[in-house]
């Protein structure tokens, strides 16, 4: 009997302190609801204040991608072509990286355990053929080989962010483009309100712009594109205008009245920059004045028409249009007639 007890006793006292520990816990902190909105679609009278313009002989491809069984995209924020035609996807599904030929075949795809994103966000391909990346939650910029080495991080450690005047860290940065010097412009972004220039072996050279209203601020600073004479257009978006600046970051001007720019996209073959606003749900090409050349689609689900229209890119061979939706988690290729 004593025996026993000898192994039952810490037995007991075991339990005793498990059941302690139990009682004492905090309850698990309830999940915090995100809060409700309102519908976010452009009234008649919204978009009848925009500058228009005569429509862009496109048509909508209904049948690009060609998707295998089982596989979906999911929220697609980034696309861009390279020098063979080949069409890079970013989105925020299981294969965050996708790759297609012009004719929608998939060639590659990479799964989120091969790539690691919080939630990606600009793709753009870089002059060396390299992949550029944004991770808007992780507040980080990778670059990547089309073989899905990664080659250079930009930013702080993967989730942490920095203030409007670090050089080393961003806070939601959105999207990158490139000086004709190999520099790199990084639009910083959600929080941050500015732009920043990197060299391209990744080191700081200097940032413009702050969160406002004013020339040379920003108010969701979501994508830049820049000229052969070096000028940077700035999508200001939530304050509906292009900014423009020298290549060192002096502003020039601005463009208003065109709606809320969330893609830039400029296209040497025409000397004009393509413009997706997903906020307006329309596509525009823009002269280097800011004039509105050409409108296309309008708000919807079905092909041909957008919802959340937030990346945007040009194949300079065929002047096929490639655009991505938030909502709509699609990829649509626009063909000119």
């Amino acid at each position: 009997m004593k025996k026993s007890l000898r192994y039952l006793l810490p037995l007991l006292l075991g339990v005793a302190r498990l059941a302690a520990q139990t009682q004492s816990a905090p309850a698990p902190t309830p999940a915090v609801a995100m809060p409700a909105r309102a519908t976010e679609r452009a009234t008649p009278e919204k978009l009848a204040k925009l500058k228009t313009g005569p429509a862009l002989p496109y048509k909508v491809d209904p049948n690009w991608p060609q998707l295998p069984k089982g596989l979906n995209f999911g929220e697609t924020t980034g696309v861009d072509v390279d020098k063979k035609g080949n069409v890079w996807v970013l989105n925020r599904g299981h294969w965050p990286v996708m790759e297609f030929d012009r004719s929608g075949k998939l060639l590659q795809s990479w799964t989120s355990d091969t790539l690691h994103f919080v939630s990606t966000h600009g793709l753009r391909v870089g002059p060396d053929g390299n992949l550029w990346m944004v991770d808007v939650d992780g507040h980080i910029v990778l670059k990547v080989s089309t073989e899905g080495r990664i080659l250079m991080i930009l930013g702080q450690r993967q989730g942490v962010a920095g203030n409007n005047d670090a050089q080393d860290a961003f806070n939601r940065p959105t999207n990158v483009n490139f000086r004709a010097n190999g520099n790199i412009y990084i639009t910083d972004g959600y929080v941050n309100g500015r732009v920043v220039e990197y060299t391209g072996d990744g080191d700081y050279v200097r940032h413009w712009g702050k969160r406002g209203t004013g020339d040379g601020e920003f108010n969701l600073v979501h994508d830049c594109t820049v000229d052969p004479q070096g000028r940077v257009y700035v999508a200001d978006r939530s304050n509906e205008r292009v900014q423009v600046f020298d290549a060192d970051g002096k502003f020039i001007t601005k463009w208003t009245g065109i709606g809320s720019p969330w893609g830039l996209c400029y296209v040497a073959k025409e000397n004009a920059i393509y413009m997706c606003d997903g906020t307006y749900a329309r596509i525009l090409k823009l002269s280097l004045d800011g004039e509105i050349l050409g409108v296309l689609s309008s708000y919807g689900r079905a092909p041909g028409k957008v919802d959340y229209v937030h990346a945007i890119t040009v194949d300079p061979s065929d002047m096929s249009i490639y655009t991505t939706e938030i909502k709509s988690w699609r990829v649509q290729k626009w063909v000119r007639q």
